[in-house]
């Protein structure tokens, strides 16, 4: 839901979510416009938490890049939008240290973002969309109620292309983290 009708940017941002009474507030924002997120419920929560520590099992010693959890990333050439995907994963090459006490100022290689029942396909996919234009390589949708999900991803021409992955399938890491896979009967335990 948007809150109000002004054109925001990161500044503006930063300003609201430092104030006293946004304290346990979420928020995004999105081609200039302030979006206040419902917190997460338990299954969200869990879920992109199980996802976050099989990334940290997965590369220990974070050669490969660094996870984490509800951090506002946005475009470098775009100060109008910054989006927090519940569980991202960005490459070393990616990542100065130290880390950022702000947002980070480019897209994850990896976003996940998982379906609340705040939120509609159309909100997510909007989402996963935004990613991709401005340098994520992979989304995935993480679908609770479908124990699914979507994978999203850019073919050569630039297109958007999403692939539905039933329970019984694996989420891979894919040039992000080779290797990786998720199996989702066993996220969905």
């Amino acid at each position: 839901m948007a809150i109000q009708e002004r054109v925001y940017d990161i500044d503006d941002l930063w300003e609201i979510v430092c104030q006293p009474e946004n304290a346990d507030k979420h928020f995004e924002l999105i081609n200039g416009e302030l979006f206040e997120m419902a917190p997460p419920g338990e299954e969200h929560g869990y879920l992109a938490g199980e996802i976050f520590h099989l990334f940290r099992l997965f590369d220990p010693q974070r050669e490969l890049g660094i996870p984490t959890v509800e951090t506002g990333y946005y475009p470098l050439n775009d100060r109008s939008t910054v989006l927090s995907p519940d569980v991202a994963f960005r490459r070393t090459n990616r990542t100065v240290m130290p880390l950022n006490k702000r947002w980070v100022p480019t897209m994850p290689n990896l976003a996940v973002e998982i379906v609340s029942p705040s939120n509609t396909m159309p909100q997510i996919r909007r989402k996963a969309a935004l990613y991709l234009q401005h340098g994520a390589q992979l989304v995935w949708i993480v679908i609770p109620d479908r124990k699914g999900a979507e994978v999203c991803r850019l073919d050569a021409s630039g297109k958007i292309q999403s692939e539905s992955i039933n329970a019984d399938g694996s989420l891979s890491g894919e040039q992000v983290l080779p290797g990786f896979e998720l199996k989702l009967s066993n996220l969905f335990k």
